[in-house]
């Protein structure tokens, strides 16, 4: 059948709107806004800690450390360890030269040993003096010597006894001589104090030591640590200061063992501010390991850092707090567009936030929230984070 001109002409304008609605459909397929990669974390149930960490890095410090000095200054004569060396309690470590001293204790025992052998002396001629005594009282009692006579015997036994009495104090005095020698040698003798290693010596033998008082910094002779007991001590801001309390756990970590953390407990909050930089203000708290061992052979002086463990939550509904907007606003994804929610939050810590309304458990919370048009109402879709 042949078609007229007329259903020709309706045919093809048929096909035209046809072609020009697949084109305006390709063209607004083409200029399609594109869905939003976004990160995005899935909502689910764990434990949440509040916690408060310090402000400045922490140092591990020895329970006992002393720096030495003897009393008096004077060439050092002997030095009886090395840097490094372990030392027991009363071990000899430094001694300066005390020749002088030696002779005045020499001297000082030979007058001791003169002092007692005259004790024996006039010891031994008081007893005869008291027996002859006994003797001529006798006599006199048979009337066989005169009264002068026997007061002439006891004057002289009296005067015996004060003589055995004079050289037993000349003993005590000789006695008394040794301990002061003996106590000036001291003066130029470093002993350990307790068990532990020479950390730092300063000096050489021949050279001149020089004590350190008390508000002169002249360096010590021996540094003496007791490395058997460590701890951790960390500046914490005054603001978080109140927090803390002494037994509460703590994470310890350390720049020289990365990606470990090691239990402790709190031993001491310092009960006055501590340092001031600024307007900056800081509590120093000391914290123990739980197990000591744990950490292989620590260092005095290694950096540490503690994290103080306020409160725990276990099995709560917690989203990452990274993904926490002002006015506690978190962007969900849902049905490929991001829905705005107002969740309500218990325990938050750096890592995590307890959600205790607005969020059910698999929903997906972004987290991409610098990225450019993450915003409520925008089409996006969940980006896989690249393997690590």
């Amino acid at each position: 059948m042949t078609q007229t001109p007329a259903r020709r002409r309706l045919r093809r304008g048929l096909i035209l709107v046809v072609l020009l609605a697949l084109a305006a459909a390709l063209f607004w397929w083409l200029g399609r806004p594109k869905p939003l990669p976004v990160l995005v974390a899935t909502v689910a149930r764990g434990q949440v800690e509040a916690t408060v960490a310090n402000t400045r890095a922490g140092t591990v410090e020895a329970c006992q450390r002393t720096r030495l000095s003897t009393i008096a200054g004077g060439r050092i004569a002997t030095l009886a360890v090395k840097e490094g060396d372990r030392v027991r309690k009363g071990q000899l470590l430094m001694q300066l030269w005390n020749d002088d001293q030696q002779a005045e204790q020499v001297f000082a025992l030979a007058q001791l040993e003169t002092s007692r052998k005259r004790v024996a002396e006039a010891c031994t001629t008081a007893e005869a003096a008291q027996r002859e005594l006994v003797r001529q009282e006798a006599l006199f009692k048979q009337g066989f010597i005169s009264e002068g006579r026997l007061d002439t015997v006891r004057t002289e036994a009296a005067a015996r006894a004060a003589s055995c009495a004079t050289a037993k104090a000349d003993v005590a005095q000789a006695q008394a001589r040794v301990a002061v020698v003996g106590t000036a040698r001291q003066r130029t003798v470093l002993v350990a104090p307790f068990d532990g290693t020479v950390a730092k010596i300063v000096g050489e033998v021949g050279e001149y030591s020089t004590p350190s008082p008390p508000g002169v910094p002249t360096p010590p002779a021996i540094d003496l640590i007791d490395d058997s007991c460590l701890y951790v001590k960390a500046p914490m801001d005054e603001v978080d200061a109140p927090k803390v309390r002494a037994g509460q756990p703590v994470r310890i970590t350390l720049d020289a063992l990365p990606a470990q953390s090691f239990p402790g407990k709190v031993r001491r909050v310092a009960p006055y501010v501590t340092a001031v930089e600024k307007q900056a203000r800081t509590v120093e708290i000391e914290v123990t390991f739980d197990d000591p061992k744990s950490a292989g052979r620590l260092l005095v002086g290694y950096s540490a850092d503690v994290e103080v463990i306020l409160d725990v939550r276990s099995d709560v509904l917690r989203a990452p707090t990274s993904a926490l907007m002002q006015g506690r606003r978190v962007l969900v994804l849902e049905g490929g567009k991001l829905a705005e929610r107002v969740v309500q939050t218990g325990v938050t810590n750096w890592e995590h936030s307890e959600i205790t309304s607005g969020l059910a458990a698999g929903d997906l919370i972004v987290t991409s929230l610098d990225r450019a048009g993450v915003k409520a109402g925008a089409a996006a879709v969940a980006e896989t984070a690249p393997a690590k």
